[in-house]
């Protein structure tokens, strides 16, 4: 029992140095960005490279390495737009949608209470960034710009791409009181009678932006070309994320036959993405939040990826084409998603959306536990409370396998003294030792593997929790009660990681101390270690340790109690 368990310690240890390792070369922080200052270039190299279907193969692993930077344009007007949930700037250079802000979702929120003690001792208050979270950007070191426009079938046709600059009936937009949408029209010709109007229609309450492509042509000559719509982005760190949790920043797309696939950057340097389904989409998501171009789920559509220069990197999607003849007109559409990844709003935008909201391989897994912790929300609206009742909820569904491990220590626990025994009468015959203590155990009918197979059986489930509890938009900056003011954010007076040491202490003198000295010592540091470990951790998660060292600790000692005086 005692080498069983000390291997199983040994196996975790290495599994996390694993992980952590893992973290750090696929999510962990990459080379600064070298940022070039030449001037913008006119140039079609970050537009997606059109072809048919036959022509998919040569273009995958295809790379425009001599593309020139895709840089922010300073010849278009800027047009702001302002709703309940979004502050963002449209560039009549193409219709570009930059330095989009989450108005409801501030950078840091302010504790009252933290607030309250500096103040009671005279200190100043501390300082912090409540500006809202900045999910499109100009700045070059953050670059991230949603891009639309159109491609003429040949070279010899005009077309409106995102290079292109349009008109607009005026520079500013605001949703007031008693209106439920906004409508930004922009206009382009190409002064030979062909006339492109991009709508842009944001709603009230909803991060998804409608795009609507008109096309009519009042030429002589027929008109044939695709849309396309695209996510142009420099890699993502947050300076501000915790150490301790490494979470999924890239690309992905959606595929009715592959699903969910993670394009990070680094694939995107190595070979550019060729793809084409019915439906689909294409994203660029990070911690909490994402940005999404969703085509018509009833159309063809080719996704695709480039790698410009200084690590500027593209994902999107264009059409099949489309015909306008002389005196016709042809409508092309598509829907953007800027917001967070709060799964039921992202199931009603496309299907597979959700998935943005990264569990990794224990999906299948984590989505009801986040179904039952949005329930329990709902009936409790707190997430602290929600936790805890998620915590409770798993805690009785394996009651019986606990009820199994803790009986398996109790028995261990009350047949340790003979254990001791035999080890000090056979210390110097290491097989004799064996043999009597497997005796011992067949005649108190005591199973050594009883205490380990539960627990192993229940770790994907905690496994899985864990990633709820990382992943959930809701739980940042959301507040439990009294200090406990951001369940996304570590406890600032470290109370929860003291007490989840303090409870593994406790557990800790509820099962069989390990024979072996050396076994026992480095077992008893783990309170401590934990304890700084979990200093860092969002308290969320340590309450969620807490609870459950807590019902676990209380179902322990009734079982123990039982057992030791039983005749």
């Amino acid at each position: 029992m005692d080498n069983i368990r000390f291997i199983l310690i040994v196996i975790f240890a290495m599994i996390s140095y694993m992980l952590w390792q893992a973290w750090q070369i696929d999510y962990g922080p990459k080379p600064a960005i070298a940022i070039s200052d030449q001037p913008e270039v006119a140039t079609k190299g970050d537009l997606p490279a059109t072809v048919d279907a036959s022509d998919l193969s040569q273009a995958q692993g295809r790379n425009d390495t001599n593309a020139p930077m895709a840089s922010v344009s300073t010849t278009g007007q800027i047009i702001t737009v302002k709703t309940d949930v979004l502050a963002l700037e449209i560039n009549t250079q193409g219709g570009t949608l930059q330095n989009l802000d989450l108005v409801n979702y501030p950078l840091e929120k302010y504790n009252t209470v933290v607030q309250g003690i500096r103040e009671t001792f005279g200190l100043s208050p501390s300082e912090k960034d409540t500006t809202p979270i900045r999910l499109f950007n100009t700045d070059k070191e953050k670059l991230f710009l949603a891009q639309s426009g159109l491609i003429a079938e040949n070279s010899t046709l005009s077309d409106a791409n995102h290079h292109s600059v349009f008109n607009a009936e005026k520079n500013n937009y605001e949703l007031i009181d008693g209106q439920d949408t906004i409508e930004v029209p922009l206009t382009w010709t190409d002064g030979k009678g062909l006339v492109v109007t991009k709508t842009l229609v944001f709603k009230r309450g909803s991060y998804e932006i409608s795009l609507l492509q008109n096309v009519k042509n009042n030429g002589t000559t027929s008109w044939s070309g695709r849309q396309y719509s695209q996510l142009l982005r420099t890699p993502y760190s947050d300076a501000s994320a915790n150490t301790f949790i490494r979470t999924y920043a890239g690309g992905v797309v959606y595929t009715e036959e592959d699903k969910y696939q993670k394009v990070n950057f680094d694939d995107m340097a190595k070979e550019n993405l060729a793809i084409k389904t019915i439906g689909g989409w294409s994203a660029m998501i990070q911690h909490y939040f994402a940005a999404a171009w969703v085509p018509p789920k009833d159309e063809e559509n080719n996704f695709y990826t480039k790698d410009l220069k200084d690590f500027r990197y593209v994902i999107g999607s264009y059409s099949p084409i489309k015909t306008v003849e002389p005196n016709g007109q042809v409508e092309f559409a598509a829907q953007l998603f800027a917001g967070p990844k709060i799964q039921p709003l992202l199931e009603k935008v496309a299907t597979g959306l959700e998935l943005t909201v990264d569990y990794g391989w224990l999906t299948v897994v984590a989505k009801p536990i986040y179904w039952l912790l949005n329930q329990i929300y709902g009936f409790t609206a707190n997430w602290g409370f929600a936790i805890i009742g998620v915590t409770l909820t798993i805690k009785l569904l394996f009651f019986k396998l606990s009820q199994a491990s803790f009986i398996s220590m109790a028995k261990m626990r009350k047949i340790q003294p003979r254990l001791k025994e035999l080890q000090e009468r056979f210390a110097d015959d290491r097989q004799r030792f064996n043999k009597e203590m497997m005796d011992l155990y067949k005649r108190e009918k005591v199973n050594p593997l009883g205490g380990c197979l539960p627990i192993l059986v229940q770790i994907p489930v905690f496994i899985s929790l864990y990633w709820v509890l990382v992943e959930t938009v809701e739980l940042r900056q959301a507040p439990f009660a009294m200090w406990l003011q951001d369940l996304s954010a570590q406890d600032p007076f470290y109370i929860l990681p003291i007490l989840m040491g303090i409870t593994m202490k406790i557990q800790q003198s509820l099962n069989p101390a390990p024979i072996d000295p050396l076994q026992a010592k480095i077992i008893k540091m783990f309170p401590l270690v934990f304890t700084v470990f979990f200093l860092f951790f969002p308290s969320g998660l340590v309450m969620y340790w807490v609870v459950n060292n807590t019902l676990s600790i209380i179902q322990q000692w009734y079982i123990t109690k039982g057992i030791e005086e039983a005749k």
